[in-house]
């Protein structure tokens, strides 16, 4: 479960278990933001169009990469491995992570002004998952500056 820090803000304190493992710091709207997790620090950046996104480490390795990003189906890769994402429908904004089609996990908007964010993402990396809801999170607000 993700808190936004604030209704102005786009800081979000990142909880598991109870207690705050990372705060996320969206720099900006549409190019990304940053992170630290057990001592590390993460950087996400988007590309100028917004459809593409890396999650690089300190030394700048990247480390995870998201693309099509706006569109019904995403894709992140990390690891070796390729999750798949789709919007849940036309007239919702939550994503949810598929697997052979199947919806395995999510993340949307929750709490009573909608502006908290429930991951659930089983089996997927703790920085990933932080990773994808920073997108999602950057998602939400291309579309609220469009409405």
């Amino acid at each position: 479960m993700a808190k936004r820090s604030g209704f102005w803000r786009t800081r979000y304190e990142i909880s598991a278990a109870g207690s705050v493992i990372a705060t996320w710091d969206n720099s900006s709207w549409k190019t990304g933001g940053e992170f630290e997790l057990d001592g590390r620090h993460y950087e996400v950046r988007s590309n100028g169009w917004g459809t593409k996104f890396t999650m690089t480490d300190e030394s700048g390795s990247v480390l995870a990469s998201a693309d099509r990003i706006g569109r019904k189906q995403w894709t992140v890769e990390a690891g070796g491995q390729t999750y798949h994402f789709e919007r849940k429908s036309f007239f919702s904004s939550d994503q949810e992570l598929r697997v052979a089609g199947q919806p395995v996990g999510s993340v949307r908007q929750a709490g009573k002004w909608r502006t908290d964010v429930a991951v659930d993402l089983p089996g997927v990396p703790l920085a990933v998952q932080i990773f994808v809801m920073g997108i999602v999170v950057a998602i939400w607000q291309v579309q609220a500056a469009a409405a």
